[in-house]
């Protein structure tokens, strides 16, 4: 196997991994919605982040410890479970919060849409892009993907890092390509999802698909 061949054989099964719906899609969709593009951009990047860290970490056989350690990986997987189950718990409660403020911020001549805007941009591009990163790297499964699959796409007389990152980096490009079709295809339709109650709504969904994420990689036994 060249290393043409191994990248594109890997862009194929990369490509594929990326445009399945899962949690890295609906973080980056709420992202769009709520913060708009800079803070969807810089959570993809942090997720993409992510990648890179695991890319390199199984190049060097890291993550293998994933593999042949099972208390390892149940340790990641039950405080990535944790963390989804907060994050989106939080996400859902702040709506029942926000909705509670609204009502009495409108008496008094403040838009509700504006509290809603004004948490969003609060945390900034970097709160999106650590939560990003912090979502990816605690999700275990991400880890075992690629410590199976990138042992298959190094040639032999490859070193084993520098070629680890290169696909990563392949899996980032991808990412990116398919992040930016997402965000702007929110953008586009962000004109339809303003106002104070439809945020309420996306959060509350996305919060529940983060809850519903966590409490099954919590109870997924592999």
């Amino acid at each position: 196997m060249t290393v043409f061949s191994a990248l594109a054989s890997f862009s194929v099964v990369a490509g594929l991994m990326t445009i399945v719906p899962g949690l890295d899609t609906a973080l980056v969709l709420r992202a769009a919605i709520s913060g708009g593009r800079r803070h969807a951009f810089a959570t993809a990047l942090g997720i993409n982040t992510g990648v890179l860290v695991w890319g390199a970490a199984a190049a060097v056989g890291v993550s293998a410890l994933l593999t042949a350690s099972q208390t390892a990986y149940t340790v990641l997987r039950l405080a990535g479970a944790a963390y989804l189950v907060w994050f989106g718990a939080t996400m859902v409660w702040r709506t029942m919060r926000g909705r509670s403020a609204s009502l009495t911020t409108t008496s008094s001549g403040a838009g509700p849409a504006e509290i809603t805007d004004t948490r969003a941009v609060a945390a900034g591009p970097g709160g999106a892009w650590a939560r990003g990163l912090v979502t990816n790297l605690l999700n275990p499964k991400i880890g075992v993907f690629y410590v199976a699959m990138l042992p298959q796409f190094i040639p032999a007389d490859a070193p084993h890092l520098p070629m680890g990152l290169l696909l990563a980096l392949v899996h980032n490009v991808e990412g990116m390509a398919w992040f930016t079709l997402l965000i702007f295809g929110t953008h586009l339709a962000r004109a339809w999802l303003t106002g104070a109650r439809v945020h309420r709504i996306i959060d509350r969904i996305t919060g529940t698909v983060l809850v519903g994420f966590g409490l099954r990689l919590a109870l997924s036994a592999e």
